[in-house]
């Protein structure tokens, strides 16, 4: 097996031309810190992006930023705290629920991160990674170097190929270079944790939440037991429904207050600030309760918020499942105590409104076992598998990654990010 490990673009063109005239598939990483993610699939060579690291252009009073793909997310919070920004989509760190050792304990990188299209707690407010990318660098399948998009919201025209490849799991592309939206961190932040409440009723509180005045920046909700395996200043195996609100000082407490009153008879309140909301939000993102070091199966779960309950209730009669919440209950994560259920996951999935379920943790032979990404309806499969031919025709990109046979991103937006 032969590992690139490229520092330039130009080095990336030259692997990728190589490993076309072989034929042969290609993983491409960076930390690894998702490795785990996708079916098991062998590949003969390897693209290693960790060595082309480094911010190639900030300007704080811009809000953008440009960086090599192999950065990692942990050197660009650190520079945007120094100017009291951040990436508001919140990229998880799947490091630790996987078990990976990444490089320096430095968890995942910005190529990682939106490649994956993997959005943390505040994307209820700020919206996902793909709401974020201005610009690109991408080198095709085919060998060929591309830009798309740049330092501004809207400049192509025709479809707007950074959201494309955000989320396309490095199967239509090797990313080299990133341009992101950046934005003011919060000055301070408070979470409220109801305690007590149960699934339902937590729903309830966190949609009531939501629609208030407050600005919620964050709602999840940690059942029964679960709050015992985060390492916050909770205490108690209660439930703890929480709700997130950052800004300036007087307006946090102002809107806290207003919560407080809208839910003074949810239940007990108990209050969280500063580092320990962080810290307790941090763990939500990374999905630190179902961290456990074992290959337990774990879903992440994405549907209508007002159903999720329902669905968990009802999966709980037929298999062993422990869950939380976040996203007001619009992400589900669920730990199986066996098998994935596949089938019976999706299949409820389906019956309380839809959405999508992919399976972040199992075994290798569950893995190349079930279905790990939500199969897609026919006429997007079509899709997937044109825009795979297009962009990556000898299918040498990370193939079998995201399914057997051709592979591709779930794509369904492609078709809507046209720009004028």
């Amino acid at each position: 097996m032969t590992t690139f490990l490229p520092f330039t673009a130009a080095d990336v063109a030259s692997a990728v031309e190589w490993v076309l005239s072989e034929e042969a598939p290609v993983e491409i990483l960076g930390h690894g810190s998702k490795r785990g993610i996708g079916r098991p699939a062998q590949y003969e060579h390897a693209i290693d992006l960790s060595a082309m690291s480094g911010v190639t252009l900030y300007e704080p009073e811009e809000l953008v930023l440009s960086a090599k793909a192999g950065t990692p997310i942990a050197d660009i919070e650190h520079l945007l705290a120094q100017n009291s920004q951040q990436l508001a989509f919140e990229p998880m760190d799947c490091s630790r629920l996987l078990g990976h050792d990444t490089r320096g304990g430095k968890g995942g990188t910005i190529g990682g991160a939106i490649s994956t299209n993997l959005s943390g707690p505040r994307r209820l407010k700020a919206g996902a990674a793909r709401d974020h990318i201005l610009g690109v660098t991408v080198v095709s399948g085919r060998g060929e170097t591309f830009k798309s998009g740049g330092r501004v919201v809207k400049n192509v025209t025709g479809y707007d190929l950074s959201k494309l490849m955000t989320g396309a799991w490095g199967t239509l592309g090797v990313l080299t270079d990133l341009t992101v939206k950046v934005l003011p961190a919060a000055e301070t932040e408070t979470t409220l944790a109801i305690r007590g409440l149960d699934d339902e009723t937590a729903t309830a509180a966190m949609a009531l939440a939501m629609g208030s005045s407050a600005e919620v920046s964050g709602a999840a909700h940690l059942p029964y037991g679960v709050t015992e395996r985060v390492a916050s200043d909770l205490r108690g195996a209660d439930a703890a429904t929480l709700l997130r609100v950052e800004g300036f000082g007087p307006s946090v407490a102002s809107r806290v207050e207003t919560l407080k009153t809208l839910l003074a008879n949810a239940g007990r309140i108990e209050e969280l600030t500063d580092r320990g909301s962080r810290e307790l939000w941090r763990e939500v993102r990374d999905c630190t309760p179902f961290a456990d070091g074992t290959a337990r199966p774990v879903w992440r779960v994405s549907m209508t918020p007002s159903e999720a309950h329902k669905m968990v209730l009802a999966l709980r009669m037929e298999a062993g499942a422990d869950a939380f919440y976040d996203w007001q209950g619009g992400l589900v994560w669920l730990r199986m105590e066996g098998e994935p259920e596949a089938d019976l996951v999706r299949r409820l999935v389906r019956q309380f409104g839809g959405g999508h379920a992919t399976l972040v943790r199992a075994s290798s032979a569950w893995r190349a076992a079930v279905p790990v990404f939500e199969p897609q309806p026919a006429a997007l499969a079509a899709l997937s598998a044109r825009l795979k031919a297009e962009f990556d025709p000898k299918n040498i990109l990370n193939p079998g990654r995201l399914a057997a046979g051709v592979d591709s991103a779930t794509l369904a937006q492609a078709t809507e990010e046209k720009t004028s």
